[in-house]
């Protein structure tokens, strides 16, 4: 199988060049392991079989993230030591949990079962890696611990924005001396009867500090629970809002948008206008706060980097107002970061942060109206989105007619340029199996084929990016033919309008 490749690191030392070859080689395996899985007919085996097959799937999935976090740590000397927070399609998650810990469960003569409540999101933005180990650590204590009877995992939203992960077992539960050592580095008592130091619930703990959360455990009477709780900057409930088919009317609301970046203006003020809502863009901070002072908005959207003033140097300034100045609801938005960065956009001043890229309208709207909604409004209706599966001509429309007459022509060019960009560089991203490469391009193709109102392409892009962040080959290969076909076509249809444009 051909591998995903990356950036070339030259290695500091020799040790470290052995490490990193070694890993590599280990990459190599894993990667073969799941693209083996990947070929074989489902259709033949029985059920039983089935279900061992996703549990390895799953776990070697599992495996080939850890693998890849420890071979950046080899090639850019990272520490490991910060939760990195993006996107994360949380049911999915768990679905794959449940089928690997069944499997565990069946061959022990267990059964394994899994709780998840309606108000738990879909979407959320977290250490995806971090909180597979928590789990991966308790679960695996529960079921080593239990004889007979059933382990099951649930999870729960409480006090609004806390997310709860459980995992309770039918087993003996913990001892005194156990409880007093809980955390401890090879913590476990002597004489348990059962293989390992303890190092489960010690990783759970040290990962849970590092993401923001907490571990508790209690004995109950038949067995033990143990909890993780998330609060709401551990999983960036602002940012992670389910897409559907609609988005709020926000026809009475007036918001400034302080961003530098001409074409993600042009993104955001699109998304904007096909709300309804009443827009002003400020180009830099300093350009943010004079609107502030001029004029009153219901909202603001800052970016974290800025020039001559940055995100967090406006927002510390809108906190040191008198009110109202000082109450404006403000989404900040920016790439995903680590944990040390977001808590600094929070304590800046921040009510919830936005993840760049912007996936899609409805995630954007929908995160504006929970923040309208926290700070006291009435929620916006809801307006059907057009539902045009190849191009959402009014959408495209409104984009031109922001650019106005002068500036259609520009806008055009430039989109006709950056997806003829985006065309090549994925092209040879997907020949060569370029994971990081294909990250990067389908990003930018999501943020331009949403703003256009391309949706399919747009939904074929985060398949895409979604294949080349868990190192699908085949997915890649099979998504990338569809992905180009659409691409193509909405060059084509750009380059027509620029026609049109000229002849004009």
């Amino acid at each position: 199988m051909t591998e995903f490749s990356g950036r070339d690191v030259e290695p500091v030392s020799e040790d470290a060049k052995r490490l990193n070859l070694l890993t590599h080689d280990i990459r190599s395996a894993v990667f073969d392991v799941i693209g083996g899985l990947r070929q074989v007919d489902y259709t033949k085996v029985d059920a039983e079989t089935q279900l061992q097959l996703e549990r390895i799937r799953t776990s070697g999935e599992v495996l080939a993230r850890l693998v890849e976090d420890a071979l950046n740590i080899v090639t850019d000397g990272l520490p490991g030591s910060e939760s990195v927070f993006a996107n994360l399609h949380l049911h999915r998650l768990l679905k794959d949990v449940e089928l690997r810990w069944a499997g565990r469960a069946q061959e022990l003569g267990l059964t394994f079962g899994l709780d998840l409540a309606e108000d738990v999101p879909a979407v959320i933005s977290t250490d995806r890696l971090g909180l597979e180990r928590i789990l991966s650590n308790l679960l695996s204590n529960a079921l080593k611990y239990t004889e007979a009877g059933k382990v099951w995992m649930s999870a729960s939203r409480v006090d609004g924005d806390k997310l709860c992960f459980t995992v309770t077992d039918n087993g003996p539960g913990f001892s005194e001396e156990a409880i007093s050592q809980l955390y401890e580095f090879q913590g476990r008592p002597e004489n348990t009867g059962k293989p390992g130091t303890g190092l489960g619930l010690h990783i759970a703990k040290d990962i849970a500090d590092r993401m923001g959360g907490t571990i508790s455990v209690e004995n109950n009477d038949q067995g033990a629970t143990v909890t993780l709780t998330l609060p709401a900057k551990a999983w960036n409930f602002a940012a992670s809002v389910e897409g559907n088919q609609s988005i709020p009317d926000l026809s009475d609301i007036r918001v400034l948008v302080a961003e530098d970046n001409e074409t993600n203006q042009l993104i955001v003020a699109q998304m904007l206008q096909v709300m309804g809502a009443e827009y002003e863009i400020a180009a830099d901070g300093v350009d943010a706060l004079n609107w502030l002072e001029r004029e009153n908005f219901d909202v603001a959207l800052i970016d974290i980097d800025m020039p001559l003033l940055s995100g967090l140097e406006v927002m510390r300034h809108i906190r040191a107002q008198r009110p109202p100045l000082r109450d404006l609801p403000i989404l900040a938005v920016t790439a995903f970061v680590l944990r040390s960065n977001r808590d600094a956009i929070f304590d800046a001043g921040a009510d919830r942060i936005l993840a760049k890229p912007i996936l899609s309208i409805d995630a954007f709207g929908q995160s504006i109206a929970a923040l309208l909604f926290a700070a006291g409004k009435a929620p916006p209706p809801l307006r059907t989105a057009p539902e045009n599966v190849e191009l959402d001509e009014d959408r495209f429309r409104r984009l031109l007619d922001i650019a106005g007459p002068a500036g259609a022509k520009e806008l055009l060019t430039r989109l006709h340029n950056d997806l003829g960009n985006v065309s090549a560089h994925m092209a040879r991203a997907i020949k060569e199996l370029d994971q990081v490469e294909l990250r990067g391009q389908t990003h930018v193709l999501i943020s331009l084929s949403g703003a256009v109102g391309a949706d399919r392409l747009q939904r074929q892009a985060e398949a895409l990016n979604a294949a080349a962040h868990r190192l699908d080959e085949s997915a890649v290969l099979t998504l990338g033919q569809e992905a180009d076909k659409c691409l193509r076509q909405l060059i084509d249809r750009i380059a027509s309008e620029l026609e049109g444009t000229d002849g004009g």
